[in-house]
């Protein structure tokens, strides 16, 4: 396998097999996991900010929205509009986030009871495999979704489809699906690398133990 330069979000050899001896190590989290590449650091950095402050704002929003209700016996009228935009910001950021330290839920049952092996990585490869089919399918309906809302009805940027009551543009909620799954998407695709070149690795050591 060629070596590619870094700095540009790609991984050499040595760096696969630095984030097989994380993912494997046992008893530490993957939630440790630091950014090492210069993409890493600004993308991490921006999902951290964007799931930070949408926290604090939606978190502020809600209480603000309950005081209005039951104390001052009022309506906070229109506040979901906000509140739907800051969660769903919040969402798909932090699944980026999530993205990145590989602490998504996924069925690796059958794999965490097998020997280390071809069979292991071969399993780890194939569910890879569906994991960024799956998501590449949501990233371009969430393409289609954001440029529909974008151009609107007739494509032409006129009557864009709005919120009730602040007219909120529907592709402020339709851009953080289509980011977050482009993150995913990337993510993913990046550790379905290093799978497949640990796969490689195991086919050769296998095949010189046989020879």
């Amino acid at each position: 396998m060629g070596v590619v330069k870094k700095g540009v979000g790609m991984m050499e050899p040595k760096d696969f097999e630095q984030e097989e001896k994380v993912a494997d190590e046992s008893g530490e989290s993957t939630l440790t996991r630091k950014p090492h590449t210069p993409v890493d650091k600004i993308l991490v950095g921006s999902f951290s900010i964007v799931c930070f402050w949408t926290s604090i704002l939606l978190m502020l929003l809600i209480t603000a929205a309950t005081i209005v209700r039951y104390i001052v016996q009022g309506d906070l009228y229109g506040y979901d509009e906000w509140a739907k935009l800051l969660a769903i910001w919040l969402y798909f950021m932090g699944a980026a986030y999530g993205a990145f330290n590989e602490s998504h839920v996924t069925a690796d049952l059958v794999v965490a009871f097998i020997r280390d092996g071809v069979l292991r990585r071969t399993l780890i490869v194939l569910k890879d495999v569906v994991s960024v089919g799956v998501c590449l399918l949501y990233l371009w309906c969430g393409y289609d979704f954001f440029f529909f809302a974008l151009r609107g009805p007739l494509g032409t940027g006129i009557a864009i489809p709005t919120t009730s009551v602040w007219r909120i543009p529907m592709w402020y909620y339709n851009l953080a699906v289509f980011m977050g799954f482009a993150f995913i998407s990337f993510y993913l695709i990046k550790y379905f690398l290093r799978d497949l070149f640990m796969l490689l690795r195991a086919l050769r050591k296998e095949g010189k133990e046989t020879v």
